[in-house]
């Protein structure tokens, strides 16, 4: 689970995102960096049980850092306000859609599947859902599925049919997404909730079929 000093850090870190604060309170974030680790280790194991493809990922090569790139943003606040890991075959450099865990006061959530893929992916992952809408459409609205995700995100999805496509397509409205991910927000009382890992593992178990689509599309 979350240590409550994980999730105090984080706060105190919002409201004072500064090299400074940071490096005073660097074994602060060692301890909450550590509790992420232990964290992911633990998923690691839970999810192989299901997802082969995952065996043998260390925790590091999932965990993202805390530094912003601040190169082009307008926002120059040096750190994230949050811990990120995605576990998937390949760790974080990896294209393959995989179980991503956010750890934020306030806004923790557990996702996964392939966000804005480029060009070459999305317009597979397309055709694979035009010529297999029916074992699509099973997996989306699985009763496993919906009991965890309410619906696929739709940022930035088109107003019009992607071209190729028909405007009157049966698949429509999946075809005219931009991204193809699910989200599952978490409070944070489940945070600090003994069976913490065993819920994430109970979301991405009902995921795993949605991963897999998505994973033989791109392939």
């Amino acid at each position: 689970m979350v240590t409550p000093a994980t999730l105090n850090f984080f706060k105190k870190l919002k409201k004072n995102n500064t090299k400074d604060w940071f490096d005073v309170n660097r074994d602060a974030y060692e301890l909450a960096k550590g509790n992420m680790k232990d964290i992911v280790a633990q998923l690691i194991d839970q999810l192989s049980v299901f997802d082969n493809s995952i065996k043998g990922l260390e925790p590091k090569q999932c965990m993202f850092r805390i530094n912003r790139d601040v190169r082009f943003s307008k926002n120059k606040s040096p750190y994230k306000t949050n811990l990120g890991a995605i576990i998937n075959k390949g760790g974080k450099k990896s294209m393959v859609p995989g179980y991503y865990i956010h750890i934020e006061p306030g806004a923790s959530f557990l996702a996964g599947g392939s966000w804005m893929p480029p060009a070459p992916e999305l317009s597979a992952i397309r055709q694979e859902i035009d010529y297999n809408t029916a074992e699509f459409k099973k997996i989306i609205l699985a009763k496993e599925f919906k009991k965890f995700f309410s619906k696929l995100s739709e940022e930035d999805k088109l107003k019009t049919a992607p071209k190729g496509y028909a405007k009157d397509h049966p698949a429509l409205e999946l075809l005219k997404l931009k991204s193809y991910i699910v989200v599952h927000e978490l409070k944070d009382e489940q945070l600090l909730n003994k069976n913490f890992i065993k819920h994430c593992a109970k979301v991405f178990k009902a995921m795993y079929p949605f991963e897999v689509f998505l994973r033989k599309a791109m392939d």
